[in-house]
Parts: C-alpha cells; structure tokens; sequence
C-alpha cells in the first residue's frame, strides 16, 4: 500500500504557531506524528514524504525516522538538507526532487512543490500531489486556479485540474500519511465544505 504526506516540519517549533497547529509543544506534536503513522502504515508499506520532513540537523534523522513504518521515499523539500550521509540515505528507498509513479492503475506525480501543468494532466486517472504552500495565500490562488482548470475540462479536452495538496495540516490528512483514495475521498469533502460556508454566510 502507497501512502502519502507532506511538511510535517518534525522539530519545527515555530510551524506550531504559524500553521495554528492543534499542539502545546514539540512533544506533542512528534508523539501525534508517530502514533498516527504507525497505526496506519504497515512494515510493507511505502510512504512518500513530499518534503519539509524533519527540522533538525541531518545528523539527528535517524533518531526521528527509524521509529516510523514501513518503506520511506523522500521528495526533497525546500527546508530538508541539500546533501545527506550515506547512514542517512540508507533510512530511504530514495531521496529525489520529483517523481512520477503508478498507484492501483493511476498515475501519480509528487513534488514539493504544486504543478499545475502536470505530466498526464490531461487523463482524469492522473493526479498530482504536492506540500509546501500549506494553507496561505498561495493555496488561496492554486484553489482558484484548480476552480478555473475544471471548469474548462467539463467543455473540452482539457487538463483535469487534479492537484491536490498533502500538507499535514489539511484537516483530510490530520498529521497521518493517507492513501491516494483517503486523499481524493477527503480532498472532496474538504472543498464541499468550503463551497458550503462560502455560498451561504
């Protein structure tokens, strides 16, 4: 089973108060990320972590990896290490920047880093998961690009609009690598939600 999640910020203090993140400290926080992991993944499992995994230095990774689950893969983010020890690498299947897999038949893309104009953007079985903005003004506008790009694709051939955040901090991610079908199922709910409050204050 493929699993899926991003900028958990692992030892970040200051994404506590800058993402309003429900925790009083750094324990907590660390302790929330390692229960939920590990009464989700399964040791056969591959969890692709798209980026802003762990604050702290490289040398202290493995402390923090090694009690998580299952089969890791990294898709570097623009808070990881550019550079990493052997030791270090040895706890991934593979550190990459960008990646392009196949999950039960539908082609994925993970980065980072949202992409619009993804490889396959056209299918309605492709999608593209990516971190990095969590839930600030640059969401606000990847939100209202992905409005517009659906709307067109219900007219022609079109690019599907099928890119969807895995932040930790989405309420449908709940700091726990979800799979692709929990991530579109509560992607879904989630923007129903804020269509809901938005046609009706």
């Amino acid at each position: 089973m493929n699993y899926y999640i991003s900028d958990l910020h692992i030892g970040h203090a200051n994404a506590i108060k800058l993402d309003g993140r429900p925790f009083k400290d750094l324990n907590e926080m660390h302790q929330t990320i390692i229960n939920n992991w590990n009464s989700h993944v399964k040791t056969d499992d591959t969890v692709y972590i798209l980026g802003d995994f762990i604050w702290y230095k490289e040398k202290n990774w493995p402390f923090y990896v090694e009690p998580l689950a299952g089969k890791k893969v990294l898709l570097r983010g623009n808070h990881d290490p550019r550079r990493f020890s052997e030791a270090t690498r040895r706890l991934f299947l593979y550190i990459e920047k960008l990646d392009e897999i196949v999950d039960e038949g539908r082609n994925v893309v993970i980065c980072h880093y949202p992409i619009p104009c993804f490889r396959s953007d056209f299918s309605p079985t492709s999608y593209m998961l990516y971190g990095h903005i969590h839930q600030t003004v640059e969401y606000e506008l990847i939100k209202e690009m992905r409005k517009t790009i659906e709307a067109h694709a219900a007219d022609r051939v079109m690019p599907t609009g099928n890119f969807i955040s895995v932040d930790a901090t989405m309420p449908y991610m709940d700091y726990t690598p979800r799979t692709l079908d929990e991530i579109i199922a509560g992607d879904e709910a989630y923007r129903q939600t804020e269509d809901y409050l938005r046609n009706n204050l």
